[in-house]
């Protein structure tokens, strides 16, 4: 007997940027709806819009419903959440695009506490838009923590290459320094390691942790947060059976292609982790929320109004997003199973 099929709730984030164009180039070929069902939370009007701005794609069956406990198995399924008198305006930031990132979100959301969607996948948001509408998060991954009650998550970049993590998230840079803390990396490291082992299947995972200031502080002339800070939770990460190594400097890390040698990589900061994770795998990169008790995946690009209604979008990121939400699920089934 044949499992079922995972039903994919997927976000249509900002409705002027790239969002609804990756999604439907990710699910025009009609060989995708064998391996699951897409929920596509947005406006049946608004996906007609965008459809139309996309060339060479054959018929797309589309079924609208007011909630995926309706959902149609064979069909790509678009929930109608947001109010009629919206439309698409590409390449603005508006407020009805901000409002619509916001209601099919909370949309989203609803149905996966209710248990009708299995896995969540969210496409790009613009954070500044949002807050001033009150939105009240500086992130997906924010919302999401609160909205599940989450006691600690870290937003953890995926690609075939290399997994990379960070300690703080979306926070000035000014104040990283003062954002660190022992207790706060071995939450991270303890996260991370659980993760890598129920949402990857990785036995033993080999975890590396990078230092904040140039040349790892340099015995303290650069900086002590390595000496003080960093170095004491590897250690008592390491006491706790995580096999955790560092810290390392980030630039000879990834010049030197270090990286490979771990399973993953936590950094201090975002842009520490994620600059070199985009250069190295901008097209197949995945933003995984690890530490939700849901399974939560988007593509690593953001609106790119710049590119919006041209059929310019590459939806490599958005498709890998879909697979990795569908394989995180399936490898947490068989992990509780062994581990019941």
């Amino acid at each position: 007997m044949s499992k079922p099929k995972l039903v994919v709730g997927i976000t249509q984030g900002d409705s002027n940027g790239i969002g609804y164009e990756v999604i439907i180039k990710s699910l025009a070929d009609s060989r995708i709806l064998e391996s699951f069902t897409p929920v596509v939370y947005g406006s049946s009007k608004i996906f007609g819009f965008y459809r139309k701005q996309v060339h060479d794609l054959d018929q797309m069956e589309t079924y609208v419903i007011h909630s995926a406990k309706d959902v149609h198995q064979k069909r790509i399924n678009i929930v109608n959440c947001l109010p009629d008198h919206f439309y698409a305006e590409p390449g603005q930031s508006t407020a009805d695009s901000a409002k619509a990132a916001m209601l099919s979100l909370e949309a989203a959301v609803k149905d996966l506490k209710d248990g009708y969607i299995d896995v969540l996948v969210t496409a790009p948001i613009n954070k500044r838009a949002m807050t001033s509408e009150g939105f009240g998060y500086t992130g997906h991954t924010e919302y999401l923590q609160d909205a599940f009650q989450a006691k600690d998550i870290t937003m953890l970049m995926v690609s075939p290459q290399l997994r990379v993590g960070v300690v703080t998230g979306h926070i000035p840079l000014k104040d990283v320094p003062g954002s660190l803390t022992k207790e706060g990396i071995l939450s991270k490291l303890r996260l991370m390691d659980a993760s890598l082992k129920r949402d990857f299947g990785i036995l033993s995972p080999k975890i590396a942790v990078l230092g904040l200031n140039p040349h790892c502080g340099d015995g303290g002339l650069l900086g002590d947060e390595e000496k003080e800070i960093i170095l004491p939770a590897v250690q008592e990460a390491q006491a706790e059976g995580i096999l955790a190594f560092g810290p390392y400097s980030p630039d000879g890390f990834f010049g030197m292609g270090n990286y490979g040698r771990f399973d993953a990589t936590l950094a201090m900061y975002h842009d520490q982790g994620l600059a070199p994770f985009k250069a190295l795998a901008f097209a197949e990169g995945v933003n995984f929320t690890a530490g939700l008790p849901v399974v939560r995946t988007s593509p690593d690009h953001g609106t790119a109004y710049d590119m919006a209604g041209r059929d310019q979008a590459d939806p490599h990121s958005m498709l890998h997003a879909i697979y990795m939400a569908i394989d995180i699920f399936n490898h947490r089934l068989e992990y509780d199973q062994l581990h019941g």
